[in-house]
């Protein structure tokens, strides 16, 4: 078990989380997350679009966004490692900068995990009505979200294992993917003829703009990668775990997405209307001739829907947790039962579910505004991870230099490089017609949950100098 040292909390601060969330993952568990993790829905669903849009420079868009995705985990692994925290970035950003970007940051990606529970179960019904017609959307959904908020509810180590092996079919999926790609691709699969690189010849079709939409596709792609940080802290040994995860991210993000894009475009035109039709993956097995590949593909996809349904329930309970054991949420959602916070698993996957009653009953005004919203958050965070990272290291390194199990590489030019990558993402997103309005949006939420952080802040600051007392360490 860590010491109080390691953790960054007080004896006293252990014994009231030791008492409240259990240490019930173990480290198969957050290996098997970290690794699974990087795999997302959005790989499968969503870069058909990214390739339509970019041809084979999509390559290049995995490649670059990666690198700035593997930037903010070895920030947030830093930071992770030397304070673990069930609100992993969030009290981060309390501890660094404030409370008000503590709450802005929790409160924000809340919204964002809730609302992507219920895009995902909306994404999994659709793949199931296609293979028993005539039943309900909303009912599938329904059980989905049933199942995981009652694994949820259970026991951490539920949680843990429903994703060790969501994990492990997804891996196991790309992997042989892989696998056949660069047999076909070196002309040693049989019955397949190896294009060779005539499909790579036009490389930037549509020019920049193409790369551009394709860059943008790709960066939320990668989302979800925070989970580790939030679930090692439940674990046995939290720094072992961030640590392991973090180390790993670079050749997870370069075989799992960078790999896996070039086989696609190796093997299948970039232009061919099936790449968006049936999916990337689904169009590449189908040109390598492999019987049932569209069905075999829809179970993986499946698989990413209801892995990424499982850990945003138990992300964005953890992060409301978070939230109000740190004094900026209702009370109601920090109260724990059986080494779990029920009540927030609970609110969070209603949440989740009522964005599904909203596609059905207000499709066309309510639903987009939601979704415009959330559109842009996922940069909004990486933003406050990279600040909080930046204040925080030199605090480290004088006070604390034994917490550094972790450390971010070129600090802190490297965390520069990675916040000018963020704004250059931004900028892009206010010449795309079709990005502009999400970041708008996120804007406009962000600016009033910070409004409403500092407002909270500043009356904090005044009760307590009025009592007399020091403001509250940040906690869990």
């Amino acid at each position: 078990m860590p010491s109080s040292t390691q953790t960054g909390t007080t004896p006293q601060q252990q014994q009231r989380d030791g008492a409240a969330l259990t240490h019930g993952l173990k480290q198969r568990h957050l290996s098997m997350i970290a690794l699974g993790g990087v795999i997302g829905a959005g790989l499968f669903v969503g870069s058909g679009a990214g390739i339509a849009a970019a041809g084979p420079s999509i390559i290049v868009a995995y490649a670059l966004s990666g690198l700035l995705v593997m930037l903010v985990m070895r920030m947030l692994g830093e930071m992770s490692a030397a304070y673990p925290s069930s609100g992993s970035f969030s009290a981060h950003a309390e501890r660094a900068i404030g409370p008000w970007a503590g709450f802005t940051a929790g409160w924000a990606f809340w919204v964002l995990l809730c609302t992507a529970v219920g895009l995902e179960g909306i994404g999994a019904a659709q793949i199931v009505t296609g293979w028993l017609p005539g039943t309900p959307a909303w009912a599938w959904v329904a059980l989905f979200m049933v199942v995981f908020c009652g694994a949820n509810l259970a026991a951490v180590k539920n949680f843990g294992e429903f994703e060790f092996w969501f994990a492990a079919l997804k891996v196991g999926a790309i992997s042989l993917f892989l696998v056949l790609g660069v047999l076909a691709i070196t002309g040693v699969l049989p019955g397949t003829d190896s294009p060779g690189g005539s499909h790579l010849a036009d490389f930037l079709p549509n020019g920049g703009e193409g790369l551009v939409v394709g860059l943008l596709a790709s960066v939320f792609a990668y989302g979800g990668l925070e989970t580790v940080t939030i679930a090692a802290a439940e674990s046995d040994d939290p720094v072992r775990g961030v640590a392991s995860a973090v180390r790993t991210a670079m050749w997870r993000i370069a075989l799992f997405y960078v790999g896996s894009m070039a086989v696609v475009v190796t093997l299948v035109p970039w232009d061919s209307p099936e790449v968006v039709s049936k999916g990337p993956y689904v169009a590449t097995l189908d040109a390598l001739g492999i019987p049932g590949a569209g069905q075999l593909m829809n179970v993986v996809v499946l698989v990413a829907l209801l892995s990424a349904m499982n850990a945003n329930v138990y992300g964005a309970s953890r992060i409301g947790y978070s939230l109000v054991e740190r004094g900026q949420g209702p009370r109601a959602l920090g109260r724990v039962s059986g080494g779990v916070p029920r009540v927030a698993v609970l609110v969070s996957s209603l949440f989740g579910f009522g964005c599904v009653l909203l596609s059905y009953w207000r499709p066309d005004d309510v639903f987009p505004w939601l979704l415009n919203m959330i559109g842009a958050v996922i940069l909004v965070v990486w933003i406050f991870i990279a600040v909080s990272q930046l204040r925080l290291r030199g605090r480290l390194e004088r006070e604390a230099p034994e917490r550094l199990a972790v450390r971010m590489w070129g600090h802190p030019w490297l965390t520069w490089v990675a916040l000018a990558g963020m704004a250059a993402v931004f900028v892009l997103m206010a010449r795309e017609p079709g990005t502009r309005v999400q970041l708008y949006s996120t804007g406009a939420m962000t600016v009033v949950l910070a409004a409403l952080g500092y407002a909270w802040q500043r009356r904090r600051r005044q009760d307590t100098s009025q009592e007399g007392l020091p403001e509250q360490p940040v906690r869990r």
